[in-house]
């Protein structure tokens, strides 16, 4: 959600913001509603003071027996012609909202210019991609091994699902429990685990609704799957007033997650890169606005970290203005090699939303001795895709035998397993 009172001031900044994106201007449309409403609320403030002294009136002339039936006529009129002022401010208030709900966040100062991935910037590396002769994918790794069932899994819930078993769907566990180990231990993560269905107003938090319906699962009760559990965790601050010594708050929990892939089809419809269900292991950090540029340094570290333990390649890169999520005002993403692939894919995601999601909410904070309140500031990472990491370990650690090699970091998860072979 968006300050109207900063559009209201810097009419040609926001406008800016929003090219960046790719967006057209809309500042004189969101103007020209607040304009007629703030017009509205001054006429109904004038109704009930004129209301107000009228009836003050009326109680004198019936202390002196008068007649007051003219009078009290008026206050009937006035009160007719605020219902309908009152009913006016409530649709050009909800007009002014489905407009702002819409509008993605402004994009930080330092954020690259560009118009989709091609504008992403490189910022850093982690080791050099392995030569792998004759890599395969990791679909046809856990096929073989007998340990990852695509057509089983199509049979009970159709496309874009994987059943994985034995040593594989071990490894799954191990991943999620070695990074929650990892944030909780090393990092001051709290453990968390939140409910996998929400209401619309937590959906709506975090920018998910109305914008991104139809990538969402909705229950028959009107509840909502959840796509990543930065929803639940973010909006345990929901209406809050935080006192401002005790933030930064930093949560993580390990969830399955439920997508549509609402515009995806043909995109990745081999293997378990892009599923309806999957895992992650997700961080949320509720910061002061002073904090949270370096609070956003720090998840991305922790990220990082995690990858970096595994022993797998990756780089990391800051996503330009027109590549970043709904509500980020400024993301990193780290991109994992896969050798079966030959590319980089995504694997973990960490944004600074500001207070953007905030506003949403009505989550802020509050310094000791003081009376005003501010917007806090919202961050959400991976920590990472557990199913993604799944494959990029499948695919880094083949051997020529088409096993896997272990991570030597997930050896005590695995009951000291050092490789995976066929069933």
């Amino acid at each position: 959600m968006h300050d109207i009172r900063f559009i209201r001031e810097n009419p040609e900044a926001f406008d800016k913001g929003l090219a960046r994106r790719g967006l057209s201007t809309v500042s004189p449309e969101i103007l020209a509603f607040d304009a007629e409403r703030r017009a509205t609320q001054t006429s109904l403030q004038e109704l009930q003071a004129k209301r107000n002294d009228v009836s003050r009136k009326i109680g004198e002339v019936k202390r002196t027996g008068g007649d007051a039936d003219a009078l009290m006529q008026e206050v009937a009129s006035i009160k007719d012609k605020m219902t309908a002022l009152e009913e006016s401010e409530r649709e050009l208030g909800e007009r002014l909202k489905a407009l702002l709900d819409v509008l993605p966040n402004i994009p930080a100062a330092d954020v690259p210019d560009g118009k989709d991935e091609h504008g992403n910037v490189e910022v850093r590396r982690f080791r050099e991609p392995p030569r792998i002769n004759s890599a395969q994918e990791h679909f046809d790794l856990g096929e073989k091994l007998g340990l990852m069932d695509f057509n089983t899994a199509a049979k009970l819930s159709g496309a874009r699902f994987t059943i994985l078993s034995g040593a594989l769907a071990r490894l799954e566990r191990a991943l999620g429990n070695f990074m929650l180990d990892m944030l909780t231990q090393e990092y001051g993560y709290k453990e968390v685990s939140p409910p996998l269905m929400v209401r619309d107003e937590a959906e709506y938090g975090v920018g998910q609704l109305p914008k991104f319906k139809e990538d969402l699962f909705q229950t028959t009760t009107g509840l909502w799957l959840i796509p990543t559990a930065e929803v639940p965790l973010t909006n345990v601050v929901n209406g809050d007033i935080i006192e401002k010594e005790k933030l930064p708050l930093r949560m993580t929990a390990r969830t399955p997650c439920f997508r549509s892939e609402a515009g995806s089809a043909g995109r990745d419809t081999r293997g378990m890169l892009r599923q309806h269900q999957f895992y992650k292991v997700e961080m949320v950090s509720i910061t002061a606005p002073e904090e949270s540029n370096a609070e956003h340094e720090r998840m991305t570290d922790c990220a990082e970290t995690v990858l970096k333990r595994l022993e797998l390649p990756f780089r990391t890169i800051v996503l330009c203005a027109g590549d970043m999520g709904f509500a980020s005002r400024k993301t990193y993403d780290l991109e994992v090699w896969l050798p079966g692939q030959n590319m980089y894919r995504e694997i973990s995601s960490c944004s600074n939303c500001g207070d953007f999601q905030a506003r949403r909410m009505n989550a802020r904070c509050r310094a000791a001795g003081e009376k005003a309140t501010e917007f806090v500031h919202t961050l959400n990472g991976s920590g990472v895709a557990v199913g993604r990491c799944l494959i990029a370990i499948m695919e880094n650690y083949q051997q020529p035998d088409g096993s896997i090699a272990i991570p030597a970091v997930l050896q005590p998860y695995m009951n000291g397993l050092t490789k995976i072979e066929a069933a």
